[in-house]
């Protein structure tokens, strides 16, 4: 699939276990923005059984994604 057309804001991206952050590598991101040079979006967080956790964002180039989906839920700050 040719991820740059494909994805869009509120998509779902899974990133390359081989990107720069090996943090997250794995990782599936919701994109907040789209950019020429590929995507910035969030990862959540676990928060605990009454309070939900916060997002740890990140910038990944095309070439460190692949689109998986649509969100359906998008969790605001």
């Amino acid at each position: 699939m040719n991820t740059i057309n494909a994805v869009e804001v509120n998509d779902v991206v899974q990133l390359s276990p081989a990107t720069d952050n090996k943090g997250f590598g794995g990782c599936f991101m919701i994109v907040t923005e789209k950019k020429y040079w590929g995507v910035q979006g969030y990862v959540q967080a676990l928060g605990d059984r009454d309070k939900v956790g916060g997002q740890a964002y990140y910038r990944a180039k095309w070439e460190e994604i692949e689109f998986v989906g649509k969100a359906t839920w998008v969790v605001e700050n």
